[in-house]
């Protein structure tokens, strides 16, 4: 803790940035309690807040008794081709930009990315006011390891490409975290219990920080059979829980693999290669042991 005497440390002060920026602003997910005070002053002082709903941002701003001073302008996946070189354009002009989505994090499944890529390739300031996230907090709700994890966002809809997908995540070592809209929540369930096996853990998060906030804890099809056995609403966060490590390969199997290969026409050297590699092996070891088996 720093001494009161002690003058403050500049490297600890708010950044007050030269010129214009880009500002990315996490939204309450849910409970309007949740907003911070740098996003409501923001709100009133920004030189044009961007939002992805113009209407969810005025519900946003008479809940938080704020009257933003700036312009507002709709930035949302249909138009962020046409309107980024608009908002740069103020940035550049010296003003503050205020991005802002429906809940939580702006570039996280949410407008945002395209215009934080421009702005960094015209060497313009961009920084962020942090604050809610579902993702977040469904991963420390989850009741699953957090110290490493993904984000993976909404599964593709059409049933082949989520089982592609799916089938890529099966041997995912980390936590992964899902989006999901509520009508498709059992068929995404029941598609990751085939994937993942009908054992591996899993929490269904829906309606974080607000009055009916729910979360889920079971298995990929003990929580497939309850989304389909009646409908599930509110937005809705899936943590799912990373594959166990492999057991270390057994030589004798590394063996058979390698004599499988020979036998479909795989020159010895070559089929050794490649099953060591495949099973973080040593080549010499393996080399000999097929050998030996001779």
């Amino acid at each position: 803790m720093q001494h009161p005497e002690t003058p403050a440390d500049p490297a600890d002060e708010p950044s007050d940035h030269v010129g214009g920026a880009v500002v990315l602003a996490a939204t309450p997910i849910g409970n309007l309690g949740d907003a911070s005070r740098r996003l409501v002053e923001l709100l009133g002082e920004a030189d044009v807040i961007a939002a992805e709903d113009t209407r969810r941002l005025q519900r946003l701003v008479h809940g938080l008794g704020v009257q933003p001073r700036g312009r507002v302008v709709s930035y949302h996946e249909h138009n962020e081709a046409a309107k980024t070189p608009e908002l740069l354009d103020a940035v550049a002009a010296g003003g503050t930009v205020l991005l802002v989505t429906d809940a939580g994090m702006p570039a996280v499944s949410d407008p945002g990315y395209r215009l934080v890529e421009a702005a960094v390739a015209q060497g313009l300031a961009v920084t962020a006011v942090p604050g809610p996230s579902a993702v977040l907090t469904a991963l420390a709700l989850s009741g699953l390891p957090t110290d490493r994890f993904c984000f993976e966002g909404f599964l593709p809809r059409k049933q082949g490409e989520r089982a592609t997908r799916l089938g890529e995540l099966r041997t995912e070592r980390r936590t992964m975290v899902f989006f999901e809209a509520p009508h498709r929540l059992a068929v995404m369930l029941r598609a990751l219990a085939d994937a993942f096996g009908a054992e591996r853990r899993v929490a269904v998060c829906r309606e974080l920080t607000k009055t009916y906030e729910e979360v889920r804890r079971g298995s990929a099809d003990e929580l497939a059979g309850w989304a389909e056995a009646g409908e599930v609403r509110g937005e809705i966060a899936i943590v799912v829980e990373g594959a166990a490590e492999a057991p270390p390969a057994r030589t004798e199997d590394l063996v058979e693999q390698v004599q499988n290969l020979v036998a479909a026409g795989t020159r010895l050297k070559d089929a050794v290669a490649v099953v060591a590699e495949d099973a973080g092996a040593s080549k010499r070891e393996l080399y000999a042991a097929v050998v030996a088996a001779r």
